[in-house]
């Protein structure tokens, strides 16, 4: 009995080469739709049309050509089911042993920034996901392929079927897991596209937050490891699609983790800025007229928490930029591009990874999303610095320009920095940053001592707070530690005491009433 193989593809990569082998090497039959019948009859191989198959025409502009018993039954037949066998003689329906087929391109289409709604739709592929389930969910006697980079195992397979029947049996249930993810993958990008799309008065609420979440996401990485080497890891989505590689080691999953804080970070900022970070926290910030100055700045707040950490920059680096950072060790640098002379510098640190920013700096994340016990959260990205026009000066002293320019930067740095946090800042400098303290006083006081250790005065500095002091306490550490204004979100119950303080000491304070807690 000739053995039947299915063949409809979008993605016609090596399929002329892999048909070729069936037919010569391994005697099958082949079956074919539109553009794929085109192809391989004109490449010499007998093919006939699936409408001749089944005795049914395709209509409806080919929306239904494969929806037929004659396929589906051919696919479906339980081989070891008398039954079954008798009910596809009796219907001349012919058994189909392989089938290959991959989606219409679905998930490129809606990615297009021009795509139509209606052309969205017609990339919708209902036949394809229906008999690669039909093929999948027989497995066992049907070899279904959905990847062409499957294709030189499946002949292989073929190959040794007579002497290694089971190497064929491990492979149908692999490709067979492999098609349930691909159209689970498929399935998902469609719920996502009409969830964006949807209209009506719940437009938000809908696309923001659906009902069902439905998260699908190709594993684009295996990791060495996780955060700690007994941990096993991998990456999921596209997050190389954000960052070309230029040399050093492989990425780890902290490097990821880091990347991402950095490129968040820097974000903030439009003037040449650099920021150095360990462990998701800034340890050292700065602004200036030159990435070199920037640098300077940055480097000067903590000369010893940046051994082993992150750079960020958001132009070019230059030569004199590399060889300067090239003077510590550090694991990751990112940038939107890097000179040449950049390069040669860098080059010479061969594990030093390199990462370009495509598109510039900023990534577009909209959402994130965390694991918790028995599912995930999920929450809009903290993409504002709240409403800068209704920032309230709440003590009998305004901040000076200089204070306010300050106090700004200081605000785009501690929404980056793990809370509690408390960074005190001049200029375009930070000089002494608190991370992820219980206590707020606490992070205030280490910022002081990292201050001090940098040997920079905090005198005439300000201070920036990502969520309210809930007493004066913390505000008095700052103001004996020098600062002269502070920033806070204030809706604490004890305001009036902290703006009291506040006073007393002629420090200036404003009131965001936006808050940036980071956990």
């Amino acid at each position: 009995m000739a053995k039947l193989a299915l063949l409809s593809v979008s993605d016609k990569r090596g399929l002329v080469e892999f048909a070729t082998a069936l037919v010569r090497q391994h005697g099958y039959t082949l079956l074919s739709t539109g553009g794929t019948a085109k192809l391989l009859a004109e490449k010499g191989l007998p093919v006939t049309e699936v409408s001749r198959h089944t005795g049914f025409p395709e209509i409806m502009e080919g929306r239904v050509k494969t929806l037929h018993p004659k396929i589906h039954g051919g696919l479906l037949c339980r081989r070891d089911k008398p039954d079954h066998l008798a009910q596809a003689q009796k219907n001349d329906i012919a058994l189909i042993d392989l089938v290959v087929v991959n989606l219409y391109p679905f998930e490129q289409t809606v990615a297009r920034a021009d795509v139509h709604f209606e052309e969205a739709i017609e990339n919708i592929d209902i036949g394809g996901p229906s008999m690669l389930r039909s093929a999948a969910k027989n497995h066992e006697s049907v070899t279904v392929v959905c990847d062409p980079a499957d294709y030189d195992a499946v002949i292989a397979a073929f190959a040794t079927e007579s002497t290694q029947p089971e190497t064929l049996a491990e492979l149908r249930r692999k490709l067979a897991l492999k098609v349930f993810q691909r159209t689970a993958t498929y399935d998902a990008a469609i719920a996502r596209y009409l969830e964006s799309q949807a209209a009506g008065p719940d437009l938000e609420a809908l696309s923001g937050f659906p009902a069902t979440l439905t998260l699908s996401w190709k594993k684009a990485q295996a990791l060495r490891y996780g955060e700690n080497p007994h941990q096993k890891a991998a990456l999921y989505g596209t997050f190389h699609d954000h960052f070309t590689q230029l040399q050093g080691k492989e990425l780890s999953y902290n490097n990821i983790l880091d990347i991402t804080a950095a490129t968040y970070l820097i974000g903030e900022f439009e003037r040449p800025t650099v920021a150095i970070l360990k462990h998701t926290n800034p340890c050292g910030v700065g602004s200036a007229d030159t990435l070199m100055d920037a640098w300077e700045k940055a480097y000067a707040t903590d000369r010893q928490a940046p051994f082993g950490g992150i750079i960020v920059v958001n132009q070019t680096l230059d030569a004199a930029l590399a060889k300067a950072i090239a003077e510590i060790f550090t694991e990751v640098i990112i940038a939107p591009r890097f000179h040449d002379e950049a390069m040669a510098i860098l080059s010479k640190k061969k594990n030093l990874r390199l990462m370009i920013a495509k598109g510039g700096i900023g990534a577009d994340a909209l959402q994130e999303i965390r694991s918790v016990v028995g599912g995930v959260l999920v929450q809009d990205r903290d993409r504002t610095l709240g409403e800068v026009r209704e920032f309230k000066v709440v003590t009998k002293r305004q901040p000076t320009p200089d204070e306010w320019a300050a106090l700004m930067f200081g605000w785009k740095v501690g929404k980056h920095v793990k809370s509690n946090s408390i960074v005190y800042c001049r200029g375009e400098q930070t000089l002494g940053v608190g991370a992820g303290q219980m206590a707020r006083v606490d992070s205030s006081r280490i910022a002081v001592w990292k201050a001090g250790e940098a040997g920079l005065d905090l005198r005439g500095s300000v201070v920036a707070s990502e969520a309210l002091f809930p007493f004066p306490d913390g505000l008095i550490a700052a103001a004996d530690a020098g600062a002269t204004a502070a920033i806070q979100p204030g809706g604490a119950i004890r305001d009036a005491e902290v703006i009291a303080a506040a006073d007393e000491r002629g420090l200036a304070m404003v009131f965001t009433a936006s808050r940036h807690f980071k956990h």
